[in-house]
């Protein structure tokens, strides 16, 4: 059982367990007014989201909540024009939603924003949806907001919130929503996923590589597709070359690792992309050094094994160093700048003991 996806890119794969959730909810008319779409990045939330909106505004569905795809409801929503979907999030260049998304700017305190035009009258169907994406960074403000919407929402309107954890949520969202929990995707949906798109391309990807992408994704969809960048697949094999070495040069992996986050482009969104997959593959470096310090556990990888041997840290540093790295992670999700981050990422890993806490 499956719903066309609004994305244009075919069926919601390996969601099984949501879509059965909702198929069974609407089959008993008890659409709830809010929900929080919880899981790790890049598993298909966001699509879900726009599916569950499509879905309940066609005019015509079928049997299991699948949208006709054909009726005006469903042609505008596939465009991303439709009147009561409602779509927010985080502008790119702050680090929160902010307030006036949801209530307007101070001359136009609730007449504007999303809570508002909640209140509106739904232009085509019986239905609004609000989807909320980016829902961890919901600044303080805009959260208490919105409580009063989630606790009450108005008649026939649906409220969507799209997060990654639970614990990045205010105890008062959480408790006003139906969570909704998603898993990460099969290896093998992933691979499908990234197979039938190149297909859609023209240019031939070689499968071993969709493959190899698919493995490394944990799960994620969007994380597969950057890990398919031909620049950050060859600087991979680099980065790893360059935590391992003893003692470590960090101005060298620092102007390595802006040079090829600068590469993507002037636009903040791949650029922070391209960093927290470095970020990402770093994490699984020390974690596999901290297995090998601590269990004696060789990693089947035979050139990550021989980099673990140079590296030869004990867990107490591996451990200090995905904590680092951990942290640079968040930042990144908090519009830090990017070369200053990666500096002190580096200082961090080239002297342990600035960030160790006695």
């Amino acid at each position: 059982m499956a719903w066309q996806a609004t994305t244009g890119r075919g069926e919601i794969i390996g969601q099984d367990a949501v879509v059965e959730q909702f198929v069974r909810a609407a089959a008993h008319g008890r659409i709830g007014g809010s929900y929080l779409f919880l899981g790790p990045a890049g598993v298909g939330k966001s699509t879900v989201a726009l599916a569950v909106a499509k879905s309940l505004l066609c005019e015509h569905p079928r049997a299991g909540l699948v949208a006709c795809g054909a009726c005006a409801s469903c042609v505008q929503a596939d465009g991303g024009s439709h009147p009561d979907i409602d779509v927010v999030a985080k502008p790119a260049d702050r680090a929160t939603i902010p307030l006036e998304t949801f209530i307007g700017n101070p001359e136009h305190r609730m007449r504007e924003g999303l809570c508002w035009r909640l209140l509106l009258r739904p232009a085509l169907g019986g239905r609004k949806v609000a989807i909320i994406l980016d829902a961890d960074h919901l600044s303080d403000e805009a959260a208490n907001c919105l409580l009063k919407t989630l606790e009450e929402p108005p008649d026939r309107a649906v409220i969507i919130l799209v997060g990654t954890s639970l614990e990045r949520q205010l105890p008062t969202i959480r408790s006003r929503c139906q969570i909704v929990r998603f898993q990460p995707l099969a290896e093998e949906n992933v691979f499908q996923i990234l197979a039938a798109e190149a297909s859609t391309t023209g240019n031939p990807v070689d499968p071993a590589l969709l493959r190899q992408c698919a493995a490394a994704a944990a799960g994620s969809l969007a994380r597969a597709r950057l890990l398919l960048d031909p620049e950050l697949t060859a600087f991979r094999g680099r980065l790893i070359a360059l935590l391992s070495q003893r003692p470590l040069h960090g101005v060298e992996l620092s102007r390595e690792t802006i040079a090829l986050v600068e590469a993507a482009g002037k636009e903040a969104p791949p650029r922070r992309a391209r960093l927290r997959i470095v970020l990402e593959a770093a994490v699984e470096f020390y974690r596999a050094a901290m297995r090998t310090a601590v269990t004696g556990e060789r990693p089947a990888d035979a050139a990550l094994a021989q980099r673990l041997t140079a590296w030869s840290a004990d867990g107490e540093e591996a451990a200090q160093a995905i904590q680092s790295t951990l942290d640079a992670i968040e930042s990144i999700d908090r519009n830090a700048n990017l070369t200053i981050l990666v500096d002190s990422w580096t200082a961090l890993l080239e002297q342990p003991s600035l960030n160790r806490v006695d």
